[in-house]
């Protein structure tokens, strides 16, 4: 302002110096710039760091009196999220989604509607219920079982395996006399019944053929008494000769009649059969060949049934072969009936010999490729060994397996093929009874699920299948004896076979997204 627009008034002492100092520039600072590009006061040189140390002591005496200050600061944030939700009740259900899907969901809709109590989340029916398609059913090879109350037998597994019978299961054919081999009727593995040919020999015997001679012999000298006998009695009768003489020939008939049979035993002990014998009478004429028949099977069975099958396990001789008296010539099978050899441990032997002496019937399992193992019942332990192995430790028991036929073929050419259900060499594990369950819930193995320590099975309920739990009392390979608790009644439908799959279903759906059934109460 000049002197000219004051009016003239003079300015006060010293207040045109200052004035005249502050227009005046400084000729050699620049004013700093900010960072938007105006001046920036110059500041002082510590300030900085007084505030960082205030700062930085602030939140050190936050965080020693948090104990005090967090638990009511809390404490009114959860009053004041109700009142919250309800102004922004959309958010809320969004953020729900993500973070508590189940709850905050049915929490929101039940104030929504007017609900005065929240609603039961549909968490425990997703974790305990699922429904199956037709389709799923077929693909876990779905199964089921009525639940049904019955008697339960407990057993021990014993190792085994399936023999022969010692002296009963194969027969050896020899030669009953001297002879050389001619023809050979059947082939190895053909079955043969008994009576049929096996072998033909020409006979060498000279035994033998001293035996059909004098038979023959005998047998005219009993033609030409018997002519003698029946003249004399004509001549008797007439009076011309005494009755003495009829008399003697009358013995001497008897004689021969007797000389005879045992010369027909005697045959018969060579391996003639009554039918030869039969043909040298008619034909009066020696018996060149002999043929050697297939023996009749032993009928000691404890089975009570037979097949009258025997199989031509081995051929020990050749065609043209010579042979003596007692030469094998066959050996025949007889599988109609085997033995399973159990080995138990010698601990074993009073269980064996009270189910033995009891009579109890014991089961067996045969492995079989096709069907897996295979249960045999109704087996009765017929003895235990009084010794134990010295090698293995094992104790010998044995039982009688009554054998199937599977295959009984002819062939075009009249030769017969069989094949047996069991098989000496089998595998079998022994069920040896011990103890006995009355009267609880017996289901397959395979229909009990376990997890940890909780066990499931799994009940049909229309289109949907409930998992429940059950105590478990025991369990095998084979079986599963549910506590008698009342987890189950009598008449429901069980899952038998692909209760696990239907277990990995639900973990799988109760572990992914929203289930489109939440809220379907069962």
């Amino acid at each position: 302002m000049t002197r000219a627009e004051m009016g003239g008034r003079s300015p006060p002492a010293g207040q045109g110096r200052q004035e005249e100092q502050q227009a005046a520039p400084e000729p050699s600072v620049a004013p700093r710039q900010s960072a938007s590009g105006s001046a920036d006061v110059r500041r002082r040189p510590g300030r900085g760091l007084i505030v960082a140390g205030l700062v930085l002591s602030a939140v050190a005496a936050a965080a020693l009196a948090r104990p005090w200050w967090q638990p009511p600061l809390q404490a009114w944030l959860e009053a004041k999220q109700p009142a919250a939700g309800e102004g922004q009740e959309g958010e809320h259900e969004h953020a729900g989604e993500h973070a508590h899907e189940g709850e905050h969901n049915h929490a929101h809709q039940a104030r929504s509607e007017g609900e005065t109590a929240p609603r039961t989340p549909a968490s425990h029916d997703q974790a305990t219920t699922i429904e199956l398609s037709p389709q799923a059913q077929r693909n876990v090879g779905l199964s089921l079982i009525t639940v049904e109350p019955r008697d339960f037998q407990r057993t021990v597994s014993v190792p085994a395996t399936i023999v022969q019978r010692p002296g009963r299961s194969q027969i050896t054919v020899s030669a009953p006399l001297t002879g050389i081999v001619t023809r050979i009727y059947p082939i190895p593995g053909q079955a043969v019944r008994p009576g049929e040919p096996l072998f033909e020999l020409r006979l060498t015997h000279e035994d033998l053929v001293e035996k059909q001679t004098a038979f023959l012999r005998d047998l005219e000298q009993l033609d030409v008494a018997k002519q003698e006998l029946a003249r004399l009695e004509d001549v008797t009768r007439s009076g011309a000769l005494p009755g003495k003489m009829l008399l003697e020939q009358g013995y001497e008939r008897q004689k021969l009649e007797g000389a005879m049979r045992a010369e027909r035993e005697a045959l018969l002990l060579h391996g003639l059969s009554d039918e030869q014998i039969q043909t040298i009478e008619k034909q009066r004429r020696l018996i060149r060949k002999l043929v050697i028949a297939t023996p009749e099977p032993d009928s000691d069975h404890a089975s009570g049934a037979h097949q009258d099958f025997l199989q031509v396990a081995r051929l020990a001789i050749n065609r043209g072969d010579h042979v003596n008296t007692g030469t094998p010539l066959a050996i025949l099978s007889d599988h109609c009936e085997l033995y399973i050899e159990g080995s138990a441990f010698e601990q074993d032997a009073q269980v064996l010999n009270r189910v033995a002496n009891a009579g109890t019937e014991v089961s067996a399992l045969v492995e079989s490729e096709a069907t897996g193992k295979r249960e045999v019942s109704g087996l009765r332990i017929l003895y235990v060994e009084d010794q134990v192995e010295r090698d293995s430790r094992a104790l010998k028991f044995y039982a009688g397996l009554a054998n199937e036929l599977v295959r009984n073929e002819a062939t075009p050419d009249g030769r017969r093929f069989i094949s047996w259900r069991y098989k000496p060499g089998q595998r079998v594990e022994v069920l040896v009874p011990v103890e006995r369950w009355e009267r609880r819930v017996v289901l397959p193995v395979q229909a009990v699920v376990q997890e940890g320590a909780e066990s499931f099975v799994f009940l049909k309920h229309g289109d949907h299948f409930d998992r429940q739990a059950v105590h478990v009392e025991y369990r095998d390979q084979q079986w599963a004896v549910l506590g008698a608790d009342g987890a189950l009644a009598p008449g429901q439908q069980a899952v038998a076979n692909g209760a696990y799959q239907i277990h990995l279903a639900v973990k799988n759906k109760t572990g992914g997204g929203a289930d489109p059934h939440a809220g379907h109460n069962h």
